[in-house]
């Protein structure tokens, strides 16, 4: 991994034909994956935190030694969801987190469901169909929170572009290949994948009232899953390189202007991001 220094002086060594493709709008090809998604749709990268929900299930005793059971879906409670929204252009428009951690879970749902409803953007997750979107759904049912966004506008359907892109399972043929983790995919495009929390921690972290770390973590993994959002991109053939080029630069500009994220993007392989071998 390039020195941090090195890393970002690279991301702003663009070709001329990149900075051109930065000022204009990427367009979406009629051919490939990209085929029935709006011209003027707008994306919203999302991940969220949890904590197991003992008011619901219990963790079963298990010996010593033995790895802790993951909570049934209905069993985790969302303490924030973060959110990085793009237009259609790929351009940042947000990035932020709904629920501090200490809110009502079901204001933090209210509020995102409220956002999704009113400015109807393509979900971008990170095995978000299996998991975040499911306990999304399921706490909302606890909460007595209307979620009908995820009911009507067709996003559940796994083969579609339409509503939602489950960047995990696209990446894997939809079940067809073996699925991996956000943290490799992230390293083998030159970011810095996970760095000191991992998502076993938050649960500690949360009774410690570190709140600011959970909520830092949820940002870096919305961070980094939308430059492999754009990186899918162009592996799809909706963008070409030039404009990858440009708006993965300018997505790494706008976040290395938040200082929630800024050392994450000073740590980023600015060539091998940029697509150099």
């Amino acid at each position: 991994m390039a020195a941090p220094h090195q890393a970002h002086r690279r991301l702003l060594l663009l070709t001329d034909a990149a900075q051109q493709a930065a000022r204009s709008t990427p367009s979406v090809r009629p051919d490939g994956y990209g085929r029935g998604v709006s011209r003027n749709a707008s994306y919203l990268v999302v991940d969220i935190e949890t904590v197991p929900d003992g008011s619901v299930w219990t963790t079963p005793e298990i010996p010593l030694g033995m790895e802790r059971p993951f909570p049934p879906t209905y069993a985790h409670r969302v303490i924030v969801v973060g959110c990085l929204w793009l237009d259609e252009a790929y351009r940042m428009q947000r990035l932020g987190v709904v629920g501090g951690g200490s809110d009502r879970e079901a204001d933090i749902l209210e509020d995102f469901s409220r956002f999704v409803d009113r400015n109807r953007p393509v979900l971008v997750t990170y095995n978000g169909r299996t998991f975040d979107l499911p306990v999304l759904a399921l706490r909302s049912l606890r909460c007595g929170v209307p979620m009908g966004w995820y009911y009507r506008r067709g996003l559940r359907y796994r083969y579609s572009e339409h509503g939602h892109i489950d960047l995990c399972d696209w990446l894997a043929d939809h079940g067809a290949a073996r699925s991996s983790s956000l943290d490799a995919l992230a390293r083998l495009i030159g970011l810095p994948g996970k760095r000191g929390v991992d998502g076993s921690q938050i649960e500690g972290l949360y009774r410690a009232g570190q709140l600011e770390q959970i909520l830092n973590y949820c940002l870096a993994d919305v961070a980094q899953t939308a430059l492999l959002f754009l990186r899918f991109r162009l592996l799809q053939g909706t963008l070409d390189r030039d404009e990858y080029c440009a708006a993965a630069e300018a997505l790494a500009r706008s976040l290395r202007t938040d200082r929630r994220v800024a050392s994450l993007i000073d740590a980023i392989d600015g060539d091998r991001l940029l697509t150099a071998a």
